[in-house]
């Protein structure tokens, strides 16, 4: 973690829990937005106008957060105006490292060997965990932004001048809808099983679980469609799919979230295979990446000894 723009612990999986054991996330703190003209966002300061190559994305391939922009950018057709630097899946003492594995990239900007660096480049008295995505601003040397729910819906719109496209992530007339379910998905299932595999208490664990499977339930029953919001994949979707993704692999064994997998349930097995398969969203899942980072955490599996499988998550992404 930095503490006004220095290093000073080794990384820890948590950092912050409430007074009843219950893991508790940071807020991101770099929160501009690229649009098409550079004015001002929802958020942040204006200046950030949609250019092609000026932008550069940073990511984990283990991280559904990172993830999550990673798709949008493939379904939107941005692949070669942002380009990505992925880093290495294994948490280092000083976090999130460059190179170093198969896969894994060096940093071509500053040739930095860990991404803490960008944000005391970002902010010579940064204080905070030092996260992915990171969008950077080539031609200002700023950091954007570090808040993944912002990026999704900024790549859906604010690149449109340069590459038109017909698919709306965050369409106008299921906007109340998206923003709803986002909220639940978010604290139950893609942070609850966060919250069950960090919980430092009995009651936080049995509560964040509980929690994890009424939201799976939930959305089997509601995908009666395709998609969330009926035939046509959105925001909610890429938001949901990133847990999916990891849930049988990593979550169900190393997070204790182990009441059932992804497996069991029919309907959310069958969405998973339709995501998959849409252009460019396998290439944004990297199941080595995954169990590699995730059974690295030292505070959850000393051993770091990693399974093999789960075998029907290597078949549907070999089908895909």
């Amino acid at each position: 973690m930095l503490v006004d723009g220095k290093w000073t612990d080794t990384w820890q999986p948590v950092q912050k829990a409430d007074e009843k054991g219950r893991f508790v996330r940071q807020v991101s703190s770099f929160r501009n937005w690229i649009t098409p003209d550079g004015a001002a966002g929802p958020t942040g300061e204006g200046g950030f106008k949609a250019e092609a190559g000026r932008y550069r994305l940073y990511v984990a391939l283990i991280c559904p957060w990172a993830s999550r922009t990673l798709i949008a950018r493939k379904l939107k057709g941005l692949d070669d105006l942002i380009p990505v630097t992925v880093v290495n899946p294994v948490m280092t003492d000083q976090g999130w490292q460059f190179g170093g594995y198969e896969g894994a990239d060096a940093d071509p900007l500053f040739g930095a060997t860990h991404i803490h660096e960008l944000y005391t480049r970002a902010d010579a008295g940064f204080t905070g965990r030092a996260t992915v995505p990171v969008l950077w601003d080539m031609a200002r040397g700023v950091m954007v932004n570090n808040e993944s729910a912002d990026i999704l819906r900024m790549f859906d719109t604010a690149f449109e001048g340069l590459v038109p496209s017909d698919l709306r992530l965050y369409p106008a007339e299921h906007a109340a809808g998206i923003d709803a379910l986002n909220a639940e998905v978010y604290d139950r299932l893609n942070n609850g099983v966060y919250k069950a595999g960090f919980a430092s208490s009995q009651e936080a664990y049995d509560e964040a679980v509980a929690g994890v499977f009424d939201t799976l339930d939930m959305l089997e029953e509601r995908l009666t469609g395709d998609y969330l919001f009926g035939d046509h994949v959105t925001e909610a979707d890429i938001r949901t799919f990133v847990t999916l993704i990891r849930f049988d692999a990593a979550y169900h064994g190393l997070f204790k979230t182990n009441r059932r997998q992804i497996a069991d349930y029919p309907r959310l097995s069958a969405y998973m295979k339709r995501i998959l398969r849409r252009p460019g969203v396998r290439e944004t899942v990297n199941m080595d990446h995954i169990t590699r980072g995730y059974y690295a955490i030292k505070a959850l599996n000393p051993s770091r000894i990693r399974p093999v499988g789960p075998a029907h998550v290597l078949r549907l992404l070999d089908a895909a």
